[in-house]
């Protein structure tokens, strides 16, 4: 065979093998139809979604979007659409954390006040450490807004955060007795952060984190008039079904902030197997659990819930804020993570990654499917239930009145309608019936209430708890009751 035949020969059959190679790797993967399936609801043009990403072994093995960004300008969700992320930001605020106490600027141990000489005298009890483990007892600065009938989605900055707490005269319990997912310690921390290293927090963590691991589009959105190319807007459905914006403002940093998508998450992912940033010591004391001023262990680490499902090691955050929902999911042993990105307030990624999970690696596991359970270790931690003392038994009418909490700033009002009660907050449009519940409180709007009482038995305050908050006093004011 003439020689200029055989070196064709083997060009064409290189180019063959070389194409074939290529073919598989475009291949979907054997369960893509599956993962197809559990994000089904949300395919389409006229529906909210996610953004899938798939991380196995450092590659992207599996990225996808399921529905639209922008319904008004018809854009689709794709794997590069940036979504805002919610608490999935904690785990970056407390790395930043990390990084400056390993700068030697911070000591996990320093009081908080050293950094918010703003904060009464009871935050001197209170740790860089607590504010990590969510074991501060500082009460929830969104939770504070709800209560006061705020939106919690409006663009208060950390300052603004800073100067609710101070108002604040007490804690939820004494730091470190408790656990209690707290917002307002992760925004403090972020602070604290920025006044340790004084660098602006979101610049911190640009040139510390995000530029180092070439993140390019992930970045703490404190400014809400920045704009941000490929954002997905929000979302939430009407009792009318037609979808409306539900697209906070943000300006915060630390407890939430972060905007990214599922291409950058892969390299923040990567990070804890190859410890490009930090260092394989700084990976492995963020991924190691609180504990208690008893000695219990905690399952939260650094801005990370430390856990297991179906017999493996999981490492894992969910975030929500108005329409947006996200959860970042790791199998540590696995070298597999499953991020989902959302901007439908009625979607539970934490049940979407797991349903993701089982279809990849469900050979891999060893114990059976739990039965569903949200979003681990996001926004929806609760404290224990607390009962509240019983009401003294008197007429209706005496409850009635105006009370304020300077606290918060604001007023609520008891009127007395029949034989029963109703609450006003300043910001109420319709009052809202107050239902004596079985403990002896009164229920409303979310609040446990309870009435304390003064000369004569007649109430003197109210007192509210919240979940997240607990025992903001409403003094009652002076003057005629509105009895109606």
């Amino acid at each position: 065979m003439p020689l200029a035949r055989r070196v064709a020969g083997r060009v064409i059959a290189a180019v063959l093998c070389a194409a074939a190679l290529a073919a598989a790797r475009q291949m979907p993967p054997p369960w893509a139809g599956q993962i197809d399936s559990v994000f089904a609801p949300w395919t389409g043009r006229n529906t909210p979604g996610c953004a899938v990403g798939i991380y196995q072994d450092g590659r992207i093995v599996y990225e996808r979007g399921f529905g639209m960004a922008d319904l008004e300008h018809d854009v689709a969700i794709a794997p590069e659409t940036v979504f805002y992320v919610g608490s999935v930001s904690k785990q970056f605020t407390a790395f930043a954390a990390a990084l400056a106490i390993k700068d030697g600027r911070l000591s996990p141990d320093h009081s908080i006040r050293k950094y918010l000489p703003e904060l009464p005298a009871y935050a001197d009890a209170i740790t860089v450490r607590h504010l990590i483990h969510h074991t501060s007892g500082l009460r929830d600065y969104n939770t504070l807004l709800t209560i006061a009938g705020r939106r919690g989605d409006e663009a208060y900055d950390n300052g603004a955060v800073l100067r609710i707490t101070a108002r604040q005269k007490k804690l939820n319990f004494t730091p470190g007795d408790e656990y209690l997912y707290s917002n307002t310690g992760y925004t403090l921390l972020a602070t604290v952060v920025e006044r340790a290293t004084g660098t602006p927090f979101a610049a911190f963590a640009e040139a510390r984190i995000f530029k180092p691991l070439g993140m390019d589009v992930t970045h703490y959105h404190v400014d809400s008039g920045r704009l941000v190319k490929g954002r997905a807007l929000a979302y939430a459905r009407a009792a009318d079904g037609a979808w409306r914006l539900d697209t906070p403002s943000n300006e915060r940093a630390g407890a939430g902030g972060v905007y990214t998508n599922v291409r950058d998450l892969i390299r923040w992912d990567e990070n804890f197997y190859h410890h490009r940033v930090g260092g394989e010591a700084l990976i492995g004391q963020v991924q190691t659990p609180g504990r208690l001023n008893g000695g219990r262990a905690l399952t939260y680490a650094w801005g990370l819930q430390i856990g297991t499902y179906r017999g493996k090691p999981v490492v894992e955050h969910g975030g929500s804020l108005g329409g947006y929902r996200a959860h970042l999911l790791r199998f540590p042993d696995q070298h597999l993570s499953v991020a989902a990105l959302c901007n439908l307030g009625s979607i539970a990624p934490g049940e979407l990654v797991r349903r993701t999970a089982d279809a990849v690696a469900g050979a891999a596991f060893t114990e059976p499917r739990p039965a569903p359970a949200g979003s681990a270790g996001g926004d929806g931690t609760r404290g224990p239930e607390r009962q509240a003392a019983a009401q003294p038994p008197q007429p209706m009418s005496n409850y009635a009145g105006s009370y304020y909490s300077d606290e918060i700033d604001a007023t609520f009002t008891v009127v007395a309608r029949g034989d029963g009660l109703q609450l006003r907050r300043d910001t109420d449009t319709e009052p809202a019936p107050l239902l004596a519940g079985p403990d002896g409180a009164f229920r409303a709007r979310g609040m446990s209430i309870r009435f304390e009482s003064g000369e004569g038995g007649r109430p003197a305050a109210l007192i509210v708890d919240a979940g997240r908050v607990r025992d903001i006093r409403f003094a009652r004011a002076g003057g005629p009751e509105p009895v109606r």
